[in-house]
């Protein structure tokens, strides 16, 4: 097979959904409005965290950092996808797609350090009360933020820098609708067993290290629960950590379920829906999940609400 310098290969080809051809405009339309749904929900769940000094708390300053987490994930994949259904345009620039294989591991990383920094923070509110306020403190909630925001841009940076020393066969075409890193490796001519090797730690310290610290906090969430010897008691304690636990069985479950289910189940098409889910369902979900399971949250839309409508009147 003919190949070609890395340095020559001026675009990929991303092949996209698998849909028919008379279903494209449907699919622009419905992936537009989860988009905008995405954006226009988390920046209301930031605006609110904002505003309203009550929320001022360390988890909900965990939550304004994974409400832009959100935006810039979705970001970098959906508006590309929905130009490309609406235009039949499959090209993307080298630069681009290095690009965006960049900060999709970015952001994707850094969504899985903050969830554990809210999996740790709901530890502490519940298995050690009476020492949140100075465990939990300014500072400790600052560097766990920088911490995440550091990790996973060294990490998005590894892969990268790995990924373009590689050079690519005549073929260049992506069987996917977003440069994934694993598509990319398949349309490489070179040796990627040490990317391979780089993917396995890096995914591992990226992704199952932080999921075992979240069952552990929660092992320990569920222990500390059962001593509680009223139900209302229970059911309060684990009402204050259910939206964060909605959030982490709909962004564990898809990634886990496309990288470590066996391949002969994992088709390229369930691959592609998988993706689907954790980069455009998930973050659409989450303003939800935490605006109608969350009391804090509701009352401050409220608030704000009824300063608009006083305001106008």
């Amino acid at each position: 097979m003919r190949l070609e310098n890395r340095s020559s290969v001026s675009e990929f080809l991303l092949l996209g959904l698998p849909i028919w051809e008379e279903e494209r405009g449907v699919f622009t339309a419905l992936f537009l409005a989860m988009y905008l749904t995405t954006v226009l929900g988390n920046l209301l769940i930031a605006l609110l965290i904002r505003l309203d000094s009550r929320l001022h708390t360390p988890m909900y300053f965990f939550l304004s950092h994974l409400a832009f987490t959100d935006i810039s994930f979705s970001s970098v994949t959906v508006p590309k996808m929905v130009m490309n259904l609406q235009t039949h345009r499959l090209s993307i620039t080298y630069e681009g797609c290095v690009s965006q294989t960049y900060f999709f591991i970015f952001f994707a990383d850094l969504d899985s350090f903050l969830i554990t920094s809210m999996a740790y923070d709901r530890y502490v509110a519940i298995c050690r009360p009476l020492h949140y306020t100075t465990v939990m403190s300014q500072r400790l909630c600052g560097t766990l933020v920088t911490v995440s925001w550091v990790t996973a841009c060294g990490c998005a940076l590894l892969h990268t820098l790995l990924l373009v020393r590689l050079s690519f066969c005549a073929d260049h075409t992506v069987p996917h609708f977003f440069c994934d890193l694993g598509a990319l490796l398949k349309v490489s001519c070179s040796d990627t067993s040490l990317n391979q090797l780089v993917i396995l730690t890096a995914g591992l310290a990226a992704i199952m290290l932080p999921f075992l610290c979240i069952l552990g906090s929660y092992s320990c969430i569920g222990y500390t629960v059962l001593k509680v010897p009223s139900t209302k008691g229970a059911l309060k304690a684990l009402s204050t950590c259910g939206s964060h636990l909605s959030v982490v069985i709909l962004y564990y479950g898809t990634i886990i379920g496309l990288y470590f289910l066996p391949s002969s189940i994992n088709s390229n098409d369930n691959k592609i829906i998988a993706s689907m889910m954790y980069t455009v369902v998930t973050p659409m979900l989450n303003p939800f999940i935490y605006s109608l399971r969350n009391k804090d949250m509701k009352r401050a839309l409220r608030k704000l609400l009824s300063r608009k409508i006083y305001s106008s009147n």
